[in-house]
């Protein structure tokens, strides 16, 4: 009978994973909107093309091609993981988060600890709030370099001196 058992759990994992893989076809907005809601938008015929292609794309992740064309155009820019966190794309991996990069900036302030509440802001303009961790310095961090890492399920940690522990942080602007 155990036999049967596991054929049975094995099965049942099969066809949930098949039907998480299935996707509905995607619809136009213009199929979605009344004439007059359109025209309340005002989007031209190219503008509204564009945004059903990036609807379009999102549902159904990149493409190869696509995926290779983002990344080297992520390394044309200024500073990698300079920028705000990217919101997780459908099909771009199997753990939110994961596909994140390390955000490295200075702080525009000094340091001397940090407990939850406490808000940290970046000079790229970021402000990163602490939701878990307490740490009190022994002297106080002029400015101190930073990274904040990102970690699997969308969480994200400050981190101020690899030798420290890392407090877990939310952005808030």
């Amino acid at each position: 009978m155990r036999p049967f058992k596991l054929a049975s759990l094995l099965l049942a994992l099969l066809l949930l994973s098949c039907a998480a893989q299935a996707r509905k076809p995607y619809v136009e907005i213009e199929r979605k909107l009344t004439a007059q809601q359109l025209q309340e938008v005002g989007l031209s015929d190219e503008q509204l093309a564009k945004l059903n292609r990036m609807l379009r794309e999102a549902e159904q992740g990149p493409t190869s091609t696509e995926a290779v064309a983002a990344a080297e155009h992520d390394d044309a820019g200024p500073q990698v993981g300079a920028g705000a966190p990217r919101e997780p794309r459908p099909g771009a991996g199997q753990f939110i988060g994961l596909n994140d990069e390390p955000i490295k900036s200075r702080l525009k302030h000094d340091v001397s600890g940090w407990e939850p509440g406490t808000v940290f802001e970046l000079e790229n303009g970021q402000q990163w709030k602490v939701l878990k961790g307490r740490m009190s310095l022994n002297k106080p961090m002029l400015k101190p370099e930073i990274v904040v890492v990102p970690g699997v399920a969308g969480r994200w940690f400050l981190q101020v001196d690899e030798d420290m522990p890392k407090a877990r942080v939310y952005r808030i602007d």
